[in-house]
């Protein structure tokens, strides 16, 4: 049985270049996930030839945004798509590289694994608007997807759904990340198109151990003031499948830690 479970990871990099100078590359050859989403890559497809394609084995896909240094998404993975799709369908956001959907499908399956990388409306009241109509169109684009095939989204979400999903929920609730409006967004997400916050499934009352993001101002890692921003929202299918869940700690890549989650279901 042991042999059969898929392990997939999603962490987001901060920069592919930062993250492996840390020692992802190691990391990776240890833990040995099937697949790993990636976020923030900060590169360009010519800072990736040759040096990022692949990493431990596994084969990179990328989608990069056409701002140098900015925003970008991977998936790597030891199993060859049957499909690659780069974008979402709106070019606001395609141009800023946040969307990566591989497919695996065959006669008898649809299935697809997506690695996004929602924005942050931290820096102002503009890129805030942004995101809510980067938050319109992509659960639009899931409620379509939920209904014809199964898939695992893994990515840096940019929302903190509840009060157990960070540490100082009382003072951020007027902060971009734990807005009201987001977080409605989130349940509407779960309840009416049925997606499944796979961690919380496995873990729903874990508070300091779930957090997947530390800020870099004062003693936010060494306090574990995080947040938990980073997600698997799979299809209820897929989700039924999932085993157990782990939120790397014990060395740092980025300002996120790599969430893993290992599935009972073979490619």
């Amino acid at each position: 049985m042991g042999v059969s479970l898929l392990k997939i990871t999603t962490l987001n990099l901060n920069g592919i270049r930062s993250a492996t100078t840390k020692g992802l590359e190691r990391w990776l050859a240890q833990h040995a996930p099937d697949f790993m989403g990636v976020q923030e890559v900060k590169a360009q497809a010519a800072d990736v030839h040759g040096r990022f394609d692949a990493l431990a084995g596994l084969r990179g896909h990328f989608h990069f945004a056409q701002k140098k240094g900015y925003s970008g998404v991977g998936i790597y993975t030891r199993h060859e798509p049957s499909d690659v799709l780069a974008g979402f369908g709106v070019p606001e956001f395609d141009d800023e590289g946040r969307y990566l959907e591989l497919r695996f499908d065959t006669p008898t399956r649809r299935l697809s694994i997506i690695s996004a990388y929602f924005p942050s409306g931290s820096s102002g009241p503009e890129r805030q608007e942004a995101k809510y109509r980067f938050l319109d169109a992509m659960g639009a684009h899931l409620r379509s997807l939920q209904a014809s095939r199964a898939f695992i989204l893994l990515g840096d979400v940019n929302i903190a759904h509840q009060p157990i999903d960070l540490k100082n929920w009382k003072g951020n609730q007027k902060n971009s990340g734990f807005l009201p409006e987001e977080r409605a967004w989130m349940t509407r997400l779960i309840q009416e198109v049925g997606l499944v916050d796979v961690y919380r499934a496995l873990h729903p009352d874990v508070t300091e151990e779930a957090y997947t993001w530390w800020s870099n101002r004062g003693q936010a890692w060494a306090k574990n003031v995080g947040w938990r921003i980073d997600y698997h929202l799979a299809t209820p299918d897929l989700a039924a499948l999932a085993r157990d869940a782990e939120v790397y700690k014990a060395e740092r890549f980025s300002d996120h830690a790599p969430l893993s989650i290992r599935y009972d279901f073979r490619l």
